[in-house]
């Protein structure tokens, strides 16, 4: 009895990625720039209220060590050190009353602040501090 062998799963799990309401609006936003090569920089950086917190802006060009997300004509662009804690999430854009904007869903996060924008991970110690948006 032969043993078939089959393709390898792959467990490779992009850094981020686009829900296609995200990728429209992106599109929408960097047509009106009218400036090619235009990418949205997704980053973390220590602080805010649960240890962690996320920031978003637009960026002409990219540095060496960057992972670079490209869906549908638009590019994502994260450093190394953000790429560690955002692995897996997904940029969604969200119509709100009060003021929409662009959200990421974490699976690394454990907990998040109610502003959103703070997170912690599950090897991060210390206690949530008080939420400053």
């Amino acid at each position: 009895m032969a043993i078939e062998q089959s393709e390898p799963i792959a467990t490779d799990i992009p850094v981020v990625s686009l829900t296609e309401r995200a990728t429209d609006k992106l599109r929408e936003i960097i047509a009106k720039q009218d400036r090619t090569g235009l990418a949205l920089r997704v980053y973390v950086t220590p602080g805010g209220c649960s240890g962690f917190s996320y920031g978003m802006t637009f960026a002409d060009g990219t540095e060496e060590d960057d992972t670079i997300v490209e869906m549908q004509g638009v590019r994502v662009v994260v450093d190394p050190m953000s790429a560690m804690y955002i692995k897996g999430s997904e940029i969604d854009f969200v119509d709100a009353l009060m003021g929409g904007g662009f959200a990421l869903r974490n699976p690394n996060a454990v907990s998040s602040c109610g502003c959103g924008q703070s997170f912690r991970t599950a090897d991060q110690s210390g206690t949530a501090k008080a939420c400053h948006h």
